[in-house]
């Protein structure tokens, strides 16, 4: 199944039902051709998607401002507000969301404009059904192994019996050296740690000494 100007409301289409067993992905799809927009729309929510759809980048823009999105699949050529523009405003606003830029000119100037304002990826209009499912499925599994990347560099692994932490900077995930608390505030924090005591230890250790605490 292709997605061109001569789809019309009569045409009957044959699409996968199965939906994914991940969570349902929020998607904004924006193109001024009604018949893309209703046929590539159709096609996404069968397959389990969530979409919005907008008629223009001036409405993608707003949709954007006051939504949450996983995906944006945008026309390029578009009237005021064009694609990149969309593009470009998508990635201000978060630059995890994936984006598509669908153009029917295939103009290698345009598709590398997309490319070098970040672009995830770039179909050439009519598309194939199959195509525009596989290319949203790659970007939405790009955007959750950046997601999960992101969270384990979040997260600081330390040893429960003995503290230390292991430090992975500048090194593939897992193979860090293991070190004191204090070794890794001085390199990446690059403070001098100097022994103290907090109230509760100080008052503790104060009875400790005194004999109140037997």
């Amino acid at each position: 199944m292709s997605f061109n100007k001569g789809l019309n409301h009569g045409n009957v289409y044959t699409i996968s039902k199965k939906r994914d067993a991940m969570k349902e992905h929020r998607l904004l799809l924006v193109d001024d051709d009604p018949f893309i927009l209703e046929g590539i729309g159709e096609d996404l929510e069968s397959n389990g998607y969530q979409v919005t759809r907008a008629s223009s980048g001036e409405s993608a823009v707003e949709l954007l401002e006051s939504n949450h999105f996983d995906l944006v699949i945008t026309d390029l050529v578009m009237a005021s507000t064009d694609g990149i523009q969309v593009l470009k405003k998508t990635k201000e606003l978060n630059s995890d969301i994936q984006v598509i830029i669908l153009t029917g000119f295939g103009d290698i100037d345009s598709a590398v404009e997309a490319l070098r304002s970040q672009a995830d990826d770039f179909l050439l209009k009519p598309c194939e059904s199959q195509e525009m499912l596989f290319r949203v499925k790659n970007c939405l599994e790009k955007q959750e192994l950046t997601r999960k990347i992101k969270l384990y560099q979040k997260i600081l692994p330390m040893c429960c019996v003995c503290k230390k932490i292991r430090d992975d900077t500048n090194r593939q995930p897992g193979t860090g050296e293991w070190i004191s608390i204090e070794k890794f505030i001085n390199e990446q924090a690059h403070l001098d740690i100097t022994s103290s005591y907090c109230p509760d230890c100080a008052k503790k250790t104060m009875d400790a000494f005194t004999g109140k605490g037997s």
